[in-house]
């Protein structure tokens, strides 16, 4: 559990779109074997310290004719800002997907100084 600290709490939302390789024949579409999309996001203000990001697919346009696999996931977050990551792998064929991702965590206020 984290334990928010700050006196002013956070919340920055989206909704990216991560790729649509469906338009130019793009590995998420054509390939096969583990595929990974990584999509850089920046917080429209920086958080007091990292916060705690929860990303899921809002859209996802894949083809019916093999199975549907997906791992969704974020890394490397920081105060500024954090990466979402989509995977699939096997024969898997993903047109395009979109994630959307909300992160809370505590602000720095006017209040707030440094000592040192």
């Amino acid at each position: 559990m984290k334990e928010l600290s700050g006196r002013t709490i956070g919340i920055d939302d989206g909704d990216d779109v991560m790729f649509s390789d469906f338009e130019d024949d793009g590995e998420m579409w054509t390939g096969s074997g583990p595929r990974e999309r990584r999509r850089a996001v920046q917080f429209s203000r920086p958080f007091q310290a990292p916060p705690t990001v929860f990303a899921s697919l809002s859209m996802w346009d894949v083809d019916s004719a093999a199975n549907m696999r997906a791992d969704v996931s974020t890394d490397n977050v920081t105060p500024e800002g954090f990466e979402l990551v989509f995977r699939t792998w096997g024969d898997t064929r993903v047109a395009r997907a979109r994630m959307r991702w909300m992160a809370i965590g505590a602000l720095r206020s006017e209040d707030d100084w440094d000592l040192y």
